[in-house]
């Protein structure tokens, strides 16, 4: 079992935020909150400390107390460019990842997903329906591997992960806790409701939001 201090958080909150109308994700808010410091509640107790990849409103991120690293390449190609510039921050053995935009994420995250692990590289959230790939466990000694991947042309996250073992580690009848919130609608409904919508836990697989 892989302990808190061995993990550094990953928070992706450098994406577009296209089907958004292009706001920065992270500043919206839910239930008084913006998303962003609710993230980082979440994550906070089950990291040793936390990094942020962002691309916009640097300055507003790095005044909540964590390290923030932008894209090492232009025009947001993707999460697994955000996940690279992050890792020179990162000294643990191991990343946690995680998007901006899912407000609901379980608080043991860590434990479920290392409990799975045996010889794997990276572990990946299935939330009973469907592969949540931006919510995972990845060896931070990957990140040269990465880097290369990236700079070659890679950039779907699926295709980084078959380079490597990886698995997948269940959360059946949980899968409203993986919700995001990709449209205005989807927005307003759960900062009206409090909760997430019934039934929407699609994660915009190759966006990072």
């Amino acid at each position: 079992m892989i302990e808190r201090s061995d993990v550094t958080g990953v928070l992706l909150a450098g994406g577009r935020g296209r089907r958004m109308g292009g706001v920065d994700k992270g500043w919206l808010s839910l239930d008084g909150e913006p998303l962003v410091e609710r993230a980082l509640r979440q994550l906070a107790p089950q990291v040793d400390r936390i990094v942020i990849s962002a691309n916009r409103h640097v300055d507003d991120y790095r005044r909540l107390g964590h390290a923030v690293a932008t894209d090492s390449l232009p025009d947001y190609p993707g999460p697994l460019t955000g996940l690279s510039s992050a890792l020179p921050f990162v000294s643990t053995p191991w990343v946690l990842l995680t998007p901006v935009d899912m407000p609901w994420l379980p608080s043991d995250l860590v434990p479920r997903l290392s409990s799975a692990m045996g010889e794997a590289d990276i572990v990946v959230a299935h939330d009973g329906q469907r592969l949540q790939p931006l919510v995972a466990l990845i060896r931070s000694s990957l990140h040269e591997d990465l880097a290369e991947w990236l700079e070659a042309g890679g950039g779907k996250v699926i295709g980084w992960y078959d380079r490597h073992r990886w698995c997948r580690v269940e959360f059946s009848n949980r899968e409203a806790e993986f919700t995001n919130l990709n449209t205005p609608q989807e927005h307003e409904w759960a900062d009206r409701a409090g909760k997430a919508p019934t039934g929407s836990s699609g994660c915009d697989r190759e966006t990072r939001r």
